[in-house]
């Protein structure tokens, strides 16, 4: 999701600058460094320097100020507000992350699917705070246009856990595995809503395809130790490829 978001945006940033790679911009496409200025087009700059380093407190902040330093008129400024509100809620600040990403939905310039991906941002950053209500009401809007998005069920069903609802959650989790069958977030997912359900065989089979899928990762190790609680080892292949980055 990401990604989407802060593409849309760098259209406006200094061309081609970087020393080093930035698939966000392209695959191999190598830029300078930032101009030393306090103008969108260098804020952007440095935000996605920030990003690319894992600093995503210091991108989000730089996206908001690059959208304070726009026009609320140009439609970039919606999709910057919207990238700081992606990357504040990686930061673990949902309530900054509400708060731009409110800015980012009251204006135009978000298209097509950049609108879905910003109202399903604005359900995480709800459901972070503990507002679910607003959390299922915002990712209720962005159905009809994510709706092809595995991890719009994805998070549907882990926020229908929330709620205390399996028969919804086991439906979402349904609909995540037909389109990422083999994401082991979405397995491990699919676990915990089986145990939920009080569905031991089915926790543990999807536990041990989220650990096969994923050996050395963190999700891969969580969903080992899960089905290490049901009393099995599981047996992993370290060769196993994750079906999705």
């Amino acid at each position: 999701m990401i990604p989407i978001l802060i593409m849309s945006v760098v259209a406006s940033a200094p061309p081609a600058r970087p020393a080093r790679p930035n698939p966000l911009i392209t695959g191999t496409a190598t830029r300078q460094a930032c101009p030393d200025l306090v103008t969108p087009d260098a804020l952007i700059c440095r935000a996605l320097d920030a990003e690319k380093a894992g600093n995503n407190a210091s991108a989000a902040q730089g996206f908001e100020e690059a959208a304070k330093a726009s026009g609320d008129k140009d439609p970039k400024t919606a999709r910057m507000y919207a990238a700081a509100g992606n990357l504040w809620i990686v930061a673990n600040e949902p309530a900054k992350a509400a708060a731009d990403l409110d800015k980012s939905l009251a204006l135009n310039g978000l298209e097509g699917k950049q609108r879905g991906e910003a109202l399903l941002d604005r359900a995480r950053a709800a459901e972070q705070q503990d507002d679910l209500a607003t959390a299922r009401a915002k990712l209720n809007q962005a159905k009809e246009i994510i709706s092809d998005d595995p991890f719009y069920w994805y998070f549907s069903a882990a926020l229908a856990l929330r709620e205390h609802d399996g028969q919804t959650a086991q439906l979402a989790i349904g609909k995540a595995l037909s389109m990422a069958p083999g994401d082991p977030a979405v397995l491990f997912e699919a676990g915990h809503i089986a145990d939920f359900n009080g569905d031991d065989d089915q926790a543990r089979s999807y536990w041990m395809r989220a650990a096969g899928s994923d050996p050395d990762g963190p999700v891969g190790k969580a969903a080992a130790k899960a089905v290490e609680m049901l009393g099995v080892t599981p047996v992993l292949k370290t060769d196993s490829t994750p079906a999705k980055n």
